[in-house]
């Protein structure tokens, strides 16, 4: 009888009521993030992931911009249709130096991660330009532009990369420093394909994997 007339206090009291609801939501939600904070494999880069490079991270920030991520999805489940069609299903070390996060759950295009090497350069360049010259059926929008702006212009690349390293991201003052020559010369479509370009290949080859 106590008990019940406990539950018909919690429903007649409001700020009770609150507060039962949060106190039971934040031990789930400590249920779930606690152990996170503690696995070292979620923190541990896997053999082949590096730091982003200076046009890389810049082409990343302009990935991010023009809403890409809205579209693709960069997490490749373990599942066998996901890995027959996309390639070996994404792992928690690939993703160390990613900020933020760009897994997604809407595929109104097909999932990115694996994208880096399947195409060349040159079919980049031209899906980007027009989509529809390359996959017939496509709705992607277009990127002309990207061609017109300098790789430069997406941001200050120093600053990005200063930032980084302060979270973790092993970026020498060297490699810092020579940042801002390694767009000279280049558009933001060219520092967009080296982005997707390097997506997903630090996956470990089954001979790695064995020695784990």
């Amino acid at each position: 009888m106590s008990g019940l007339s406990l539950h018909k206090k919690l429903e007649k009291n409001a700020g009770l009521l609150i507060f039962g609801i949060l106190f039971v939501s934040s031990i789930g939600g400590l249920v779930q993030i606690l152990p996170v904070l503690f696995q070292d494999s979620l923190k541990t880069a896997s053999a082949n992931t590096v730091p982003y490079s200076a046009v890389q991270l810049q082409g990343r920030d302009i990935y991010i911009r023009e809403s890409c991520h809205a579209c693709h999805s960069q997490q490749v489940r373990p599942l066998l249709a996901e890995v027959k069609r996309y390639g070996p299903y994404s792992r928690a070390g690939e993703f160390v130096y990613d900020r933020p996060f760009m897994w997604g759950s809407k595929r109104t295009g097909p999932d990115l991660h694996r994208i880096g090497g399947k195409y060349s350069d040159i079919w980049h360049r031209i899906h980007l330009i027009k989509p529809r010259s390359v996959v017939n059926d496509s709705i992607m929008p277009a990127y002309p532009w990207l061609e017109d702006e300098p790789a430069s212009a997406a941001g200050d690349i120093q600053k990005k990369m200063q930032v980084l390293k302060t979270l973790g991201h092993p970026y020498s003052e060297q490699e810092i420093e020579a940042a801002p020559s390694m767009l000279d010369g280049l558009t933001e479509m060219d520092a967009l394909i080296a982005y997707l370009q390097v997506l997903g290949t630090s996956a470990e080859t089954s001979e790695e994997q064995g020695h784990h």
